[in-house]
């Protein structure tokens, strides 16, 4: 007899979250912030160069929103430095509820539709999504209720 015969086979449904890409930290002042983790020797930080269509958050379309950032590649997970500037965006909300801190870990999925469908149909809701130009974006879930840190989806535009 096969040893595999007799196990049972898996039947439950794989969720996105095997592939780290990303954690990100939300700060009042990126500057400031490049300049102490350099010092940490953690560098050196690039813009993140992704062209936005659309943004929402809480399912309302959200032009206004601006937030700037500097990544560092870490291994072979990214640190993604966030400062919000304007609008109403999860990571103000962050930042005026907690203070600065770790806001979100990035996943990395194929395609971040399919993978927020299953998470919607597990009971998580998308509290905000970005579209990128050329294809993917990111989904931010409200996985925040335990832990205080957010789960975002990250499908990276074509190269």
């Amino acid at each position: 007899m096969n040893r595999g015969d007799d196990m049972e086979k898996d039947t439950t449904e794989k969720l996105p979250f095997s592939t780290i890409d990303q954690v990100g930290v939300v700060v009042k002042d990126l500057d400031r912030a490049v300049e102490f983790y350099s010092s940490l020797g953690i560098g050196p930080f690039q813009p993140l160069h992704v062209t936005r269509v659309e943004r929402t958050v809480y399912g309302k379309l959200a032009d206004d929103v601006r937030n700037i950032s500097r990544v560092a590649q870490m291994g072979h997970v990214q640190l993604e430095l966030i400062q919000p500037v304007s609008g109403e965006s999860v990571q103000k909300e962050f930042l005026e509820r907690r203070g600065e801190g770790i806001n979100h870990l990035g996943f990395l999925v194929d395609d971040v539709g399919k993978e927020v469908a299953k998470l919607v149909a597990k009971g998580f809701n998308v509290i905000s999504s970005v579209q990128y130009l050329g294809g993917g974006g990111v989904a931010y879930l409200d996985t925040d209720r335990i832990g205080g840190v957010l789960f975002e989806l990250i499908q990276w535009p074509p190269q």
